[in-house]
Parts: C-alpha cells; structure tokens; sequence
C-alpha cells in the first residue's frame, strides 16, 4: 500500500505501511485506505478500546473488477459517522448500508459489522470489510485493551479460529491491506489497461497512473508526458492530479483562467491556498516550456519559496534573483523580489514591438498584491502592474480586501483580459476569543452580529458594584441602591446619570488585563496549542518569553529532539546561536522578531513547523507570507507604536495574523485571541472584526528612480542599435509618455470610476427628486362627499374662532396676572424672602409641575434673552406665536400706548426651589404668593450677611448653568429656567414648610379669579370641538394627505442631502501622480541630471537611474564625489552604513559602540557629504519634494570594523544594538556596495573598492540564507 501525502491528523506524521503508532498517542492507529489513482479515501485514528471518530466509508475501487467495498469501524456494538467518497445514494437501515450509484450503476447490499455479538470479534471492536454472500470478516485490524499492542489478523464465522500474533513478531510487510482486497479479487497494482482502451481521452495525463509517487516525481512524469505530445493541450484534471487532495473552487476556478489565457486576480483568506495556483501555474508553464517570474514582497519569503519550489519543480529548474543573491537566474521558474521586476520593466516598457521583452517571462506571479496599499513599497505593485507587457500572463494573490473587483478593473484596463475569482470560505474556520484576567471567553455573541455582553466595560463595571455591595452591605443594601439609580434617572432630566469617563474606563480594563502566564495555561487547558502571539515590539517578545519560562510544554521525546536540533544548529552555525533563548527553547517557547538573526529566526520557524515548539512570541511581520500555521494566534494589541505615536491595526493586518490559525488536515477550527489591554477591550475589537477587511488604497508616489527610468526607456549603442529581427529601440521618453504612464495609476482609476458612478448616481437622483416633486397627490374633496367636506370646513371654522377666543383670554389672563402678582413679589421682597407656589408645564413630560421655593430677588434678562429679541417679540402681529415663544405686545402695553414701542417693565425673580434647585420666571408663572418667608436679617448660617445678599452671591451667573425646562404658557416671557444649586442650599430648601403649613397666602382679586374661570370654560368648550373635528372621517383623510405630503418632503429632503454630500466629494477629488512627478523632474533639472528641454539623461542622472534606495539622487550625488576614491574597502563600507541606517534601533543612549569608531578619513567624507546633503535639502525644499535625505554617523565604525575582518563575537561584544538590527545593517551595507559596483556610469576604482568591501563583508553568521 502506498499512502501518499497523507498525515496522522494527531502528531502529523507521514505513515509508510498499513498502520501508524501515532507519536502522540502512542495507543492509536492510523489506517489509510488509497484508491488506485492515489486519492485518499479515508483516513481515521483508531483509539485503545474505542474509537475517536466512528465512521464508515464506501468507496469504489478500481481494478480486478468493479465492486463496491465497504469499510467499518466498530466500538463496543456502536457504528455510525459520515460518509466519505462519490455515492449517488447511502440508505441506512438497521445496520445496513446500501450503496449505489457505482461506476456501472451496479448495486449490492452489504452487512456491517455490528459489534461483538453479531460478529464474534474479539474484545476492542475492530476495522474490517465484509460481504453479504460469505458473512466473513476478511481482514481486521484490533486495539489490544489489555497490552496496548497491535494485533493484525483473520476472522471467519468461527470464533475458535481467531489467529493473532504480537506487533513484535509480526513483519511489517504481513499487515498488508492490499493483500485484503487480493483475497477478493480486486487488485490495486492492475495497470486497468482494460478501462485505458475504452477511455477516448488516453493521451490525458490525469489518466496515467500516479500511484506511489511523491509530487516532484508527478510534476516530472506530467513535463514529460506534455512535451512528448505536441500540441497538447493541458486541463484542469492534468494539474490537480498533482495533488493527493481535491481542489477547492476557488482553486479551480483560478487555474481554468490561467490556462485560458486570461490574467487572474485572486482574492481568498489567509492560508486559505491561494498559493497552490501559483504552483499549478508553474507547472504549466515548465511543461510548455516557458518561463514564469514569482515575485514577493520580502526576502524572507522569497528564499521560502525557493525552497519550496526546488522540491517540487527540482533544483534545477528554479532559480532567485534579489538585491544581494542571484542563484540560477536563467531557470524557467524565477523567484524575486518585487523591486528587482520593476527595475527590469523600467529598461523595456513601450520601447520594443510586443512579443518581446527582456526578462522573457510567459507568465507573472504577484505575491501578497495588497501590498500595494503598503506606504513605503505600494508603489512599486503598481508600477509592475504598469509596466508589464500586455501579452505577461498575471496571477495576482491577495488577501482578503474590501474592493477586489476594483482591482481586477483596474489590472484589466492597463493590462489585458482579467478574471476575478474570490472565495471568502476558509477551509479551517476561525473561532474569535476574548481573554481577560480571569475569564477566555467568546468575543462576539450567538449570533456573531456583536460584542458578548459579558465582555463589555459597562459589564466589567456592574460586576464590580455589585461584588462591592455584596460584600460591605449584602442584598438588601443592593436593591436600595438600585432603588436610587432608578429614582435618579427618573427624577429632573438634568440630573440624568453621566455615562463612564474614559478614565473610569481605562481603570476597569486595567483591572481585566491579563498576564501571559494566565492566558497560556487557558490556552493549554484548552489544547489550543501551538500558537503564534503577536506582540508589537522586541522587547515585549522577549518579555512575555521570560513570563511564561516556567511552563513546560514539551514531552521528554521532544525536548530530545529540540536538543539534537539545537546541537546540529550549532555546529553549523555556531555565532548565529542566542543563547538567552536556548533554555524557553528547550520548553517550548520562544521569540520570532527583527532583533534576531536571519539564520536563527529561519531555525525557530523550522522547528514550529515541526511541532517542536508550542509558542511563538513574535511582531506582525511573521503574518507576512511566511509559512508558519498553528492552531491559535494570539493578538495582544489593536494599537502599536509607531513613529506618529500610537495607531490602530488596520482591519487588514488584524485579519492576515488571524489567517495564520488553523491547520489545514490537522485542525477543525483555527481559533483567534484577543487580548484586553488598558486601551482596548472587547467592543473595539469586535467593531474592527465586524466592519469587515480595509479597501486597497493607492499609495503611488513619484520617487527620482522612478522618474529617470521612465524618461531614459532602453538604451542601446553602436551595434546593439538595432535588434536582431531588426525592431529598432527608442532613446528616450517625452514628459507626455510618462504622463500616460503616470495617469494609469490605480489611484487615478478608482479616482475615475469613483467619478464615473457619482455623476451616474447625482443624474438619477436629480431624475428621482424631479419625479417625487411633479407627483400629485389627491385632494380631500377627491375623498370624501360634497356634504362632508362642507360640514368639516364649517366645524373647522368654529374650532379656529374659539382658538382665537381662547387665546384672547389666555392673554388677558396673563396680563391679569402679571399685574397682580409682580407688585406683590415686589412689596414683600422689601420685608423678607416669600415664599411662592411656581406652575409650569414642562416641556420634555408635558405634565404640570408644581415647584414650593422663596424668592431671592430680580435677575436681568441677558442671560436669557435681550433687548432686540423681546422688541421683536412685542413688535409682531396680534396673537402670534413663533418658534421661540414669542408673545404679543398686548399683555403689557395698555390700549392708549398701542403702537408705541413697548417699556421693558416685566421683571424676572429667582427663587430656590425645595428640591435644591434654582428657579429663574416671570409672574406669569407664579400661583400663589403667601404673606411669610425667610427674614432678611442676618442668619446665624449665613455668617453675618443678610439672606438676600448671600443668596443672590450663590445663583449661577453662567448662561450655560441654566436651561429651558418649561412655560406657563406658549410665549417666551412666561418661561421657567433652571440650574443646579450646590450642595451647600440643601439645608436651606429642606427647611422650606410643606403645602398644608402654608395656609396663609394673599387673596387674588374676584377679576383675576374671574377671568381664571372663563379662560378654564373656554377651553373646555374648545377642547369638545376639537375633539368632535377629529373623530370625522374628513378629518382622518385630512391627515392622511398631511402624511402623505410629509412623507414627500422627507424623502426630497434626504435626496437633496444625498446629491449635496456626492457633489461635494466630486470637488474634493482631484488626479492624483503627476504633481509630484514634474516637482520631482524640477529638481533634476536644476541639478544637472536630465537636460532642461529634451529631459534626456546626464551622467548624474544615469548614475541615479541605476541605483535603487530611499532618495537615488541623493546616493548619485554623494558616490560622484572624487573623495570616495581615495578610501579603502573598509572606509567605503563604513561611508555606506550612513546612508542605510533608517530604522534601526540602539538600545542605549551611549552610542551604538564602545570599542568600534569610525577612522579619521571616513569620518571627513562624511562631513563633506554633509555639505551636499543640505544643498540637496535645499533644492528640493524650493520645489515641495519631501525625500529624506539619510546620513547617520552613528554606525560607520561598527560598519568599518565588520569590513575590516572583526569577527561576530566581537562586534557584539559591547554593541547597543540587537543581533537582528546589526545583520541587518550590514546587509543594507552590502547590498549599496553590490550596486555601486554595478553602476556603468561611476569610476572603476570605485566599483573595484565596492566589489572587494561586498565580497569580504558577505559572511557568516549574516550572509543570505538561500535554501
């Protein structure tokens, strides 16, 4: 039996034989059933004494015959699972499984085992095939319950002749399942040359047998097979046959494009296997003999790749191609970095005849595309895109995106025919967690639509009060106080209860943050290991690795084998060994971040993948395309640090290091943990999970590289002037070619098609406000009868004049009043402090309120109102009433002074309230006035000040402290306001008397009660008309068009908001690339790299066109200087650290070494360069281009020393700086040095001296790990 790529989904080892001791459960066993084509048909552990999954399997089996067979696994007279293999219909029925739907339609009924009685099989159950015609079992396997050992042998009806032998007298070879389908007849070695005659479609290579054979062998045999065929046409069946596994839609889908010759982009989750496309790809690509280009974003990921490559396409047949490494750079697979494609695009685009561009490539694959919303490299995707020839297949991969048909739109028009296939299915779903300090719960709810509720701060805080009421004061002290929260939000609407400040919310999550040490024993409880835990900084990697030090999590056998790793790491590489990470190492812990070597970071990630270590503590970078899924990923953070201070993940990120949880073929779900943090809890982590994945933004930006190689095309001299097949190349680019170029961004098609679908969208909503507005609506004559509209305007006009009537006597009333209780507030406020019944509608209830209070004193109207308003206000018509409850002049000016402008003799008192509140009204709104009150001498309480005087120091004098909560009436001068009193007047409006002690008021005059009375009937009667108007059907249909109209108006109105909202945006937009491109080209031209007028490159220029950094201008004015060749390898070197130092890190103020400075010479050309880099600063200052100009005198000498011979160790000896950031320094270093030694245009003697400080700086422990 051959078992092909299948694995043991417990310690996910490869069997070789008919059975697998599964490592990590030492007491199960993993059977394998393969077809004759190679395709797994089952595979299952078996348990000591029962079954972890119980499962039957009907398959068809090719060869010797077509009969259905059926496989059973038993436990104890238990059977059941699920079906796995192409069945047309499965019956279940008492222990009988009838299969049908066979190659041949043919149909058989076969009996499964039942268990011991039915079967006679010994203890333990067992696995075996039956049929109904002999009733025997004809092979089984069985789980020893008393030893533990594997027993392989026969059955038949007789219990009696049960043979079995131990696993250690038992040759492997014995155990053979195919022997058990011999016995049968069925051979699975039969070559089915039978079945291949009668095939019309032989030729097809998905009809060669493939069994037994690993994938590079598949790969192979399918080149061979195709190019033995002329004009073979490849299919879809032909590349999946190169799996052991069948594809996933999307997979198919994206391949069937490929091979119909269209550009595919393909947009589907982490680790979902979009990379499998690629590789289908490349295998089709090798078989026809073309080559194909695989880009990546980073060099890590690009040496993976590689690897991955070799072993399925064979070593050599792919090569690598990056700024320091180029390794077999003529095979027809070719990995490299995204940089490296674009430079090579810049030398062909729009200068040969199509068919023909320099790199050769038939077919192009785009990596991690979505990096193109990536700030500092974005532009570079977009460039590639670009520039490459319309007859390049490409095949981009992204993640998951917010707008993927906006990318395969764009990739369409600039470059050809594209198919869009998108999958947003994982093949191992993600389960979303939530860790606090004591608790690992669900982040979302039931119905995956919200935050758990258990998780919010709201929660956090109401579980706190009510421990803290349980525990000072018990149950019935709780229900008081929730009594009084209850009292609290029922009481004044100013006194609502104030949500938690952010500080109060940072204290709770504070107390819910956990610790490492915590979160990991949940997740190993939980066997949610391994896991990967992104932490945004080095130092809280390593941190957290010190934390969980003491916790182990290997077996025995483990540590053995991390050990012998260890030590073979470290004969190999001796000085890339971290020897503070070697112990958590050997624990199963460890770190993964920039500060480490490359060497030992690609040995941490060996040893992940082998199930040696269980947590890896590492920065977001490893979410990056590398190749390590686990079975958790843990997020300690939405925000990070970064170099504008603290910023939030962006949807995509958090997403990519999600993606990296769940094992595809060992795993059932990947699960995903958030971490509560003092700045974030679970309500912001679910509101970023649910607002779904981030757009692609363009981040394109015009760069002096860019610009030159866009101006310069390709450029061929003397007898390379013309082409072989004679095609003639041009010179150079016109500012229009560029433009063109530049305007094809992506940035300017969503720009474009974003304006496109707005002026669409402001048409048709200027079509739908115009139809909305013609529409009639039915009048209410059309709705009712000739006799009911008449009788409806008659009792209409009643109603209105009894309005009138009521509202005249509302006035007079007001004014009666107004001139009755004003003058007696007025005359006791000169004995004492009254006291006086306020009566008010409020304006949020509605309701009357009636407030018991004393008055103080008068307030002026400018905190409430002024002059011009109240002019205003008294200068309108008769009656009226506005918005801001105007009143008529009427009430307050007499008949022999009407139309005069009115005297401003209403006054306003205040008064405190016996709730401890500050009442400011007019007498409009006063009840009663009664004949007592507070004294106004001097009270013992208030320090010897008279009670007026000290009253009226303690009203708000803000405008703010006072708010509108009623009128009286309809008008403004008849409202209330009122404001908080402090703490200090509480005893004061305690000690004001209740109602029934107050019977001593001032009488009312008989007129004012008078005209109380007739304001009272008057309202009465209209109030009865009122309601006879509206219980008429005209009435109900008068309402009707009133909501009708209304509803008109709304939608307009929404509309109207609409169309203005999108014209706005439409003037915000603007064409984005070719500003900054001709600001970029001004600066050329004043520094003397291209010519004024025909842009054509000078030498400076060319010297810029050839190098690739942050600002290539800068380098190319800097590296023209005669200085440099005066210096040896080592000074050059140390030179070249200056210019490469962006981002790295020192961990001390004291300087990056001790021991190491810079030489005398070198540390003069650098001062000479800084005088060119401020005129450069300058210059580009003049034209508004902001490239920074890098130079850092900080690592010349370690730069210098490294160059000079000294060794690891002692570069490290007293370095600040992290293993990870100096290897990384000097590979920047080197990777300048190989580029001046390649520049055409620079000196000889300094591309020599370049050449000698590359070659002796290139070595280990930083030289480049390639495969």
């Amino acid at each position: 039996m051959e078992f092909g790529n299948a694995v043991c989904r417990d310690c996910a080892v490869t069997p070789f034989s008919a059975y697998h001791l599964c490592s990590r459960r030492p007491a199960a066993v993993l059977f394998c059933f393969i077809l004759r084509c190679g395709s797994v048909v089952n595979m299952q552990t078996v348990a000591l004494g029962r079954f972890v999954k119980r499962e039957f399997v009907c398959a068809h089996l090719r060869g010797g015959g077509s009969r259905p067979v059926v496989v059973a696994s038993l436990a104890g007279g238990q059977m059941g699972g699920k079906v796995v293999g192409s069945l047309d219909d499965v019956e279940v029925e008492h222990g009988r499984r009838s299969c049908t739907g066979m190659e041949k339609k043919t149909e058989k009924s076969f009996s499964v085992l039942g268990g011991i009685r039915d079967s006679g099989l010994p203890p333990g159950g067992g696995l075996g095939v039956t049929d109904n015609t002999s009733s025997q079992v004809i092979e089984f396997s069985n789980v020893d319950d008393d030893e533990g050992s594997v027993i392989a042998g026969s059955w038949d009806n007789d219990p009696d002749s049960f043979s079995e032998e131990s696993e250690d007298e038992v040759d492997e070879n014995e155990f053979d399942v195919g022997q058990l389908f011999k016995n049968e007849g069925i051979d699975l070695e039969a070559d089915g040359s039978q079945a291949a005659d009668s095939d019309s479609e032989s030729l097809c290579y998905s009809n060669v047998s493939r069994h037994g054979k690993s994938q590079a062998e598949r790969v192979k045999d399918f080149c061979t097979h195709v190019q033995a065929h002329s004009n073979y046409t490849i299919r879809i069946d032909d590349l999946a046959s190169l799996y052991d596994f069948p594809l996933d839609k999307f997979q198919r889908l994206a391949i069937e494009g490929f091979l119909k010759g269209s550009s595919i982009v393909v947009c589907a989750p982490t680790s979902s296997g979009k990379t499998l496309v690629a590789e289908a790809a490349a295998a089709a690509t090798l078989a026809s003999g073309k080559r194909l280009f695989y880009t990546t974003p980073l060099k890590a990921l690009s040496n993976q790749k590689l690897r991955d490559f070799r072993v399925m396409f064979g070593e050599a047949n792919v090569g690598l191609l990056t700024g320091d490494a180029a390794l077999n750079r003529d095979a027809p697979i070719l990995i490299m970095t995204a940089e490296i494609l674009r430079n090579m695009l810049y030398q062909s685009i729009g200068t040969l005849k199509e068919g023909f561009w320099i790199g050769g490539a038939h077919t192009i694959v785009l990596d991690e595309v979505h990096y193109l919303s990536d700030i500092s490299r974005g532009t570079v995707w977009e460039e590639t895109v670009i520039y490459c020839p319309k007859e390049v297949q490409l095949i981009c991969l992204s993640a998951t995106i917010a707008n993927p048909d906006e990318l395969a739109g764009w990739i369409s028009q600039v470059h050809g025919p594209t198919e869009l296939i998108t999958s947003k299915r994982r093949p191992v779903p993600l389960t979303w967690h939530f860790s606090t300090r004591f608790s690992l719960l669900s982040l979302l709810n039931e119905q995956a639509t919200a935050v758990n509720r258990n998780l919010c701060v709201t929660s956090f805080h109401d579980n706190a009060s009510t421990d803290q009421m349980r525990g000072k004061v018990g149950h019935e002290a709780k229900g008081k106080h929730l009594r009084r929260k209850r009292q609290r939000r029922k009481g004044d609407h100013w006194e609502e209860l104030q949500p938690l400040s952010e500080e109060h919310r940072q204290s709770l999550r504070r107390q819910q943050v956990p610790v490492v040490k915590g979160t990991l024993m949940q997740l190993k409880s939980r066997e949610m290991l391994p896991v990967i835990w992104f932490i945004f900084s080095r130092k809280g990697c390593d941190t957290a690795v010190c934390y969980a030090q003491d916790i182990d999590l290997l077996s025995e056998m483990e540590q053995n084998e991390v050990h012998e790793a260890l030590k073979r790491f470290r004969k190999d590489s001796p000085e890339a060994v971290r020897e503070s990470a070697v112990l958590p190492l050997l624990q199963g812990i460890a770190s993964h971040h920039a500060g480490c070597l490359p060497l030992w970071k690609s040995f941490i990630e060996e040893l992940f993948q082998r199930g040696l270590i269980k947590v890896v503590f590492a920065t977001e970078t490893l979410a990056a395309g590398i190749n390590m899924p686990a079975r958790t990923t843990v997020i300690s953070s939405l925000s990070k640090r970064g170099d504008d201070g603290h910023s939030l993940l962006s949807a995509n990120a958090m997403l990519q290091m999600a993606g990296r949880a769940g094992r595809r073929g060992i795993d059932e779900l990947g699960h995903v943990v958030l971490v509560q943090t003092p700045f974030e809890g679970a309500e912001e982590c679910a509101k970023l999970l649910l607002g779904g994945p981030d757009p692609l933004v363009s981040q394109f930006t015009a760069s002096y590289g860019m610009v030159l190689n866009l101006l310069a095309g390709t450029r061929f001299t003397g007898d390379n002037a013309k082409l072989k097949d004679g095609n003639s190349a041009r010179h150079v680019r016109t500012l229009e070619d560029a433009r063109a170029l530049i305007e094809r961004s992506f940035g300017n098609y969503v720009g474009s098609s974003v304006k496109l679908t707005a002026k669409k969208k402001l048409v048709n909503l200027q079509e739908e406000i115009e139809k909305w507005r013609m529409k009639s609506l039915p009048t209410l004559e059309s709705r009712i009868s000739k006799e009911e509209y008449e009788g409806y305007l008659n009792l209409k006009e009643q109603v209105r004049q009894e309005r009138k009537l009521l509202k005249d006597l509302q006035f007079k009333l007001e004014r009666q009043r107004v001139n009755v209780v004003q003058p007696l507030l007025e005359e006791s406020l000169k004995v004492h402090l009254p006291f006086v019944c306020l009566c008010y509608h409020d304006t949020h209830s509605g309701k009357e309120e009636v407030i018991l209070g004393f008055c103080i004193g008068n307030v002026d109207w400018s905190p409430f109102t002024t002059q011009e308003v109240l002019v205003d206000c008294f200068n309108g018509p008769r009656g009226d009433e506005n918005g801001s409850g105007a009143i008529s002049h009427e009430l307050f000016v007499s008949s022999e002074n009407e139309g005069k402008p009115p005297s401003l003799e209403v006054q306003l008192f205040v008064a405190l309230g016996s709730n401890n509140v500050w009442y400011v009204f007019t007498g409009a709104s006063v009840k009663t006035v009664y004949k007592f009150g507070l004294p106004d001498d001097p009270l013992g309480l208030t320090n010897g000040i008279p009670a007026r005087e000290f009253f009226v120091g303690k009203v708000p004098d803000s405008p703010t402290s006072w708010q509108q909560v009623g009128k009286s009436s309809r008008n403004l001068l008849s409202s209330v306001w009122c404001a908080k009193s402090s703490v200090d007047n509480l005893h004061w409006s305690m000690n004001i008397l209740p109602f029934g002690n107050l019977m001593d008021e001032y009488k009312m005059p008989v007129e004012l009660l008078e005209a109380e009375m007739a304001f009272a009937n008057q309202r009465k009667r209209t109030s009865k008309l009122r309601k006879r108007l509206k219980s008429t059907e005209a009435n109900k249909e008068h309402l009707k068009m009133l909501e009708l109209e209304k509803f008109r108006e709304v939608k307009i109105n929404r509309m109207e908001d609409k169309k203005n909202h999108i014209l706005s945006q439409l003037n915000r937009m603007q064409p984005s690339g070719w500003k900054e491109f001709v600001q970029v080209v001004n600066v050329l031209e004043d520094a003397r790299a291209i010519g004024r007028d025909t842009h054509n490159l000078l030498p400076l220029g060319e010297t810029a066109a050839g190098i690739c950094g942050v600002n290539e201008l800068w380098m190319a004015v800097a590296f023209s200087d005669p200085l440099f060749l005066t210096l040896t390898p080592a000074q050059l070197a140390g030179v070249c650290g200056s210019f490469v130092s962006d981002g790295l890190k020192v961990r001390s103020e004291q300087g990056t070494s001790n021991i190491y400075e810079a030489s005398s010479i070198a540390w003069e050309a650098l001062q000479i360069l800084d005088v060119h880099r401020h005129w450069l600063l300058g210059l580009q200052t003049k034209y508004g281009v902001e490239i920074p100009c890098d130079l850092n005198d900080q690592f010349i000498g370690i730069v210098e020393a490294w160059a000079s011979g000294v060794t690891w160790k002692e570069v490290m000896m007293d370095c600040h700086m992290d293993e990870g950031d100096v290897a990384r320094l000097l590979r920047r270093s080197i990777d300048l040095l190989s580029q001046l030694s390649s520049a055409r245009h620079l000196d000889s003697a300094l591309r020599k001296t370049a050449r000698i400080a590359a070659t002796v700086m290139d070595r280990a422990p930083i030289c480049e790990l390639i495969a």
